[in-house]
């Protein structure tokens, strides 16, 4: 069987290599799912190629979000004046009642969002397993393939309910042993290690303050046993940190790493207040952070030390995180708040608009570790393109396509490629009607409440 070749030609293109490569007016090939040539000026004529005109467009490598919490889609709006704390405290009895279908439904409004600005590769941290609900992780897989974006779901998880001292309703807790079990089989069944994969798997307990340290222990063992990587959420709050000090004499980075949770397998969600010494060793051990802007100001949780964490070399990549506390869930609205937050800590020379762009791009790539198959435009690589149309009356006059990206609005996207397909046209989803997906979002949603009382 032949395979399809798609050319983009006459566009802008950054390519966020290594040296940083672009062409004012440039081309890309692809040939089934790899990237064949990346080059200036008009592509060479191939054969039944399908061609896409791309002038007054930006071709950037997709964005890869590396932190999300997909079920939340249908909680948006709820607790919009609270504290993280309070935040949980009054959505976790929502929560309690999704199901299999409310998270298909959630999953395939959040992930038809992160199509739309940009996104071709998205994790997931799902740790809400209430009883009965049916296979959760299943449904929000489904909806990835049918939206048809570049997976990460981690199988989350939490153990510490509020009668041994944490934060949840023991009513959305599970005990270890089933914990384990059901990691061990969402690996089994879904992980795909090959090179050009759509969906793999890691191991992700929930946050210091819902998960016991013997939960913690034991998935750095499975996971490291399986060969899956670790997420969970550490330093996002001074709750938190006051948390853990009372409870574990310690700061939550210090905690996390006296039970294995560094190493360049683990990556953290927020990592807000880190002293020297935790970035010191974020930094040597390879351990990455999932930098999400937009939550951390929704929810007042502060400002993330970015420019110090990139000097440091830590990796570093962007999330847009729950849509509980990040109503848009707009992915390319998060280099550019994540570029202001930093210069409102560190100065106007915190971080450059391309450093943005790579923290949302190759950055995600090497937090996810696979910055050796996605993240920028380089022949072997994987088809994963954003082409952003530029050409509009919001973003004329200003020269460079890539400040126009970052610090303009967020522009349309003339494509959207995902391992070679096109997933996204002039700005419409191919993949899911988006009208029908609304009203799924609106009921689901309704019920959810409802339920809750």
């Amino acid at each position: 069987m032949t395979e399809s070749v798609l050319v983009i030609e006459g566009c802008a293109v950054a390519t966020v290599d290594g040296v940083g490569n672009e062409y004012r007016d440039g081309h890309v090939v692809v040939r089934g799912t790899r990237i064949e040539a990346v080059g200036a000026g008009p592509a060479p004529e191939i054969a039944g190629a399908e061609r896409v005109d791309g002038r007054g467009c930006l071709l950037t490598p997709g964005l890869v979000n590396t932190h999300h919490h997909l079920y939340q889609w249908i909680s948006r709006g709820l607790a919009a004046d609270s504290t993280l704390f309070e935040w949980l405290n009054t959505l976790y009895p929502v929560w309690a009642g999704i199901d299999a279908d409310a998270t298909r439904v959630a999953a395939t409004g959040a992930l038809a969002a992160l199509a739309r600005t940009g996104c071709t590769t998205t994790t997931d941290h799902h740790y809400v397993f209430p009883r009965d609900a049916g296979d959760l992780l299943a449904a929000e897989i489904d909806a990835a393939a049918t939206v048809g974006l570049r997976f990460h779901p981690c199988r989350g998880s939490m153990d510490l309910g509020r009668s041994a001292g944490g934060l949840p309703p023991d009513s959305v807790v599970e005990n270890l042993d089933d914990i384990l079990r059901a990691s061990q089989d969402a690996v089994a069944r879904y992980h795909d290690r090959s090179f050009d994969s759509m969906l793999r798997i890691g191991l992700a307990p929930c946050s210091p303050f819902s998960v016991s340290a013997d939960l913690l222990r034991e998935s750095a063992t499975l996971a490291r046993e399986l060969d899956v990587r670790l997420h969970t959420h550490v330093a996002e709050t001074l709750d938190e940190a006051d948390y853990c000090l009372a409870t574990h004499g310690c700061t939550p980075a210090q905690y996390l790493e006296r039970l294995g949770w560094v190493g360049p397998d683990v990556w953290y969600a927020h990592a807000i207040h880190l002293d020297d010494s935790a970035i010191t060793t974020l930094a040597r051990t390879g351990t990455g952070v999932a930098h999400c802007p937009t939550s951390n100001g929704r929810l007042g949780a502060g400002i993330a030390r970015t420019a110090d964490l990139l000097t440091a070399g830590v990796p570093v990549g962007l999330g847009v995180d729950g849509a509980a506390s990040n109503e848009a869930g707009s992915l390319v609205e998060e280099p550019r708040n994540a570029l202001l937050y930093a210069r409102l800590r560190g100065g106007p020379s915190a971080i450059s608009v391309r450093t943005a762009l790579e923290l949302a791009t190759r950055g995600g790539a090497r937090v996810l570790g696979r910055d050796h198959e996605l993240g920028s435009l380089e022949p072997g690589k994987l088809a994963d393109l954003a082409l952003w149309r530029l050409d509009g009356p919001a973003h004329a006059g200003i020269d460079d396509p890539v400040t126009a990206l970052i610090l303009g609005s967020a522009p349309p996207l003339a494509a959207l490629v995902v391992n070679g397909r096109i997933v996204v046209r002039e700005g419409e989803i191919r993949t899911v009607d988006e009208e029908s997906v609304g009203r799924d979002v609106a009921a689901a949603q309704a019920k959810l409440v409802a339920k809750a009382g």
